[in-house]
This record gives structure tokens, C-alpha cells and sequence, in this order.
């Protein structure tokens, strides 16, 4: 895995202390959305399709770090929107790592070499640049020639500079498995990335090309596919063993959808980053006084294509903790995968 041993460390010591408390819901991943102004139209975004005025609204800094301590999660990926486009950005990362949250900045990189200069590394903070594949096939994705090499440039840049950089992509019905192989061992050889994120694409109403995102049993077909090419050993994910085998399906899970709550510029968001219910005032309104046993595979039929990983790595990491067997059963199973 690409996860630094601090963050290990200090997430199973959260996971242990809930279990200790008999806690049956908790937060792992803060999701907070500061803005949800972008500097892309991405074909499978939904976003940025908000009215203007929304668009113009951006929280402060202090409502962040608010939202931060009333959640309690270890961990903050701040997405949007693009985060770079916030004029406070780097005061946000600042008081989160103040309060050893382990923040993941997740962008295009458009705006990444303008913001270097004015963060810092840090062990508590990783950017996560948005990776859909070479150039042609993520410059498609994002509608602007340019976008991949530009994330090349500020990815180098970073490093360089000694931040974490991971990346995060979103696997649609254009990705072959060609094209992935190709951009992970780009990632892996050429950019020497920290880790990676894989997620089957979000099946946003809202995106303006329905027709680029996968049903379930394509999404398993997929990444059966990308996962057990030979060249995966030495992929890093930023993901649980548990997890990947769920997206090959090998391992049946249920949806953890308050694992990674939502503090968007409207409210905490019910009842995931994905669906849209309304808000909740606070985060102890979200998470006592929403109807969570609706939501999910088999329950709510919004949910039959959702295989991500803001409402899946949480289970993993919780059967995980629970049941280590389960996580060394499901590396085996992955092995498998590879070699078959």
C-alpha cells in the first residue's frame, strides 16, 4: 500500500478506540468541499452544475477547520470543485495539518505550480492529482487538450520539492485495460507516484455524458482485467486488499456511507459525496438523524452501479480491523487473480 506508516499508525489507533467505545457508525474521511467552482467541465462530473450563485459561494477557513473538529475523522480529503481555485487554500491545509489531520488536496493540477511556493511538505499532507489515463484519453475526459501534461509538470514539480503525491482514477467505459496498464506504469516507472486511488466512474445524473460510465458486472469484468495483469505487483494503492478484491468480486460488501461524510458549501451532505438528500446543519445531525439503512446495494436502486471507494473503503477498513483474516484472505485472492 502507498500509505505512510504515521497514517497507519494513527488510524488504527482511531479504529481501536472506537471499537473500544462499542461505536457502531463513525467517521474515517473527512470529505470536505470548500467550493464547488471548477476550472474544468469534466464529462463525468456532477459537481459543478450548480447555479451561479452556489458556485460563488466558498467556505472560510475557520468553517473548515470547524468541520474538521466536529467530524473527528484522522483523515481530510479535500476535493470540490477544484481546491486550487479556493484564494485560501493554503491557510485551510495549514490549520488542518495544525490539527495532525492527514490531508489529501485532491486537483487537476492546472493550478498546481502557483500554489507550490505557498505550501509545505509535510508528512500529514499529500496532493492527489486526477489521473483518467495518457494524454489523449485524460485530456478527452477532462474536455481540454493540455490538462495531462500540465499534471505531469506540477506532479514532477512536487516531487521534486519533496511533497507526497498520489493519484486518483476514475476507471469509465473508454478505459481499456491497455490504457490503464499504460498509465500506472507510467505512474509507478516514470513519476515514481507515492500511491494510487482506482475507483469505477460515479454514475452522476447530473454529468453531461451518461454514456461514459460502466453497470456493475462491467465494472467487475474491468477491473478482473487491470488487476490481474502482470505488472500489478509493483502498483501502489492506496487501497485495502479488501477493497480491490470488492472490485473484482471476489468479496461481497455493503456500502459504509457514513465513513466518509460530506461537509460541502451547502451542509453536511445526505446521505454520501454521490447522492444528494439535503443537508444536515450539523454532523451529529447527520449522522443520528439520517435513515442510513436505506441507502445501499439491494436497498436503494440508486446504488445497483456504485462500486466507489468513498462508500466502500470504509467497510473494507472496518472488516479489516475486525476480522484480519478477512484482509490476509482477500490479499490471497487478489494474488490469485494476478495468476490466473
Amino acid at each position: 500500500m502507498g500509505v505512510p506508516a504515521s497514517q497507519a499508525f494513527a488510524v488504527s489507533a482511531y479504529l481501536a478506540k472506537q471499537k473500544i467505545q462499542r461505536k457502531k457508525r463513525y467517521p474515517l474521511v473527512l470529505m470536505l468541499e470548500p467550493l464547488w467552482r471548477c476550472n474544468l467541465a469534466c464529462v463525468g462530473c456532477g459537481k459543478i452544475q450548480h447555479p451561479e450563485e452556489i458556485l460563488n459561494t466558498y467556505l472560510s477557513p475557520e468553517e473548515c477547520w470547524a468541520a474538521a473538529e466536529e467530524c473527528g475523522a484522522p483523515v481530510v480529503s479535500i476535493a470540490g470543485g477544484e481546491p486550487l481555485v479556493h484564494p485560501q487554500i493554503d491557510k485551510i491545509v495549514e490549520g488542518l495539518i495544525e490539527r495532525k489531520k492527514f490531508v489529501y488536496l485532491c486537483t487537476n493540477a492546472i493550478l498546481m505550480e502557483r500554489w507550490l511556493p505557498k505550501l509545505k511538505p509535510s508528512k500529514y499532507f499529500s496532493f492527489t492529482v486526477h489521473m483518467d489515463g495518457m494524454r489523449d484519453l485524460h485530456d478527452e475526459m477532462v474536455d481540454r487538450k493540455g490538462v495531462f501534461d500540465k499534471a505531469v509538470a506540477g506532479i514532477r514539480m512536487a516531487k521534486e520539492l519533496g511533497f507526497r503525491v498520489n493519484t486518483n482514477t476514475t476507471v469509465f467505459a473508454d478505459s481499456s485495460t491497455e490504457d490503464m496498464r499504460e498509465l500506472f506504469n507510467f505512474l509507478s516507472d516514470d513519476l515514481h507516484i507515492d500511491g494510487m486511488m482506482v475507483s469505477p466512474g460515479y454514475d452522476y445524473p447530473a454529468a453531461p455524458n451518461q454514456s461514459v460510465f460502466l453497470k456493475r458486472p462491467e465494472m467487475i469484468n474491468k477491473f478482473k482485467d487491470i488487476l490481474s495483469l502482470p505488472e500489478r505487483p509493483k502498483w501502489k494503492f492506496n487501497h485495502t486488499p479488501l477493497f480491490l478484491s470488492f472490485l473484482q468480486g471476489k468479496y461481497a460488501m455493503q456500502c459504509t456511507a457514513w465513513g466518509n461524510p460530506t461537509r460541502t458549501v451547502m451542509g453536511w451532505q445526505r446521505p454520501c459525496y454521490l447522492m444528494n438528500e439535503g443537508y444536515a446543519e450539523s454532523f451529529d445531525a447527520l449522522m443520528n438523524d439520517t435513515e442510513w439503512e436505506r441507502y445501499g446495494y439491494g436497498r436503494d436502486a440508486r446504488c445497483t452501479n456504485c462500486m466507489a471507494h468513498c462508500g466502500y473503503e470504509a467497510t473494507s477498513v472496518g472488516a479489516t480491523m475486525k476480522s484480519p483474516l478477512e484482509g490476509i484472505r482477500a490479499g490471497l485472492a487478489t494474488m490469485v487473480g494476478r495468476q490466473s
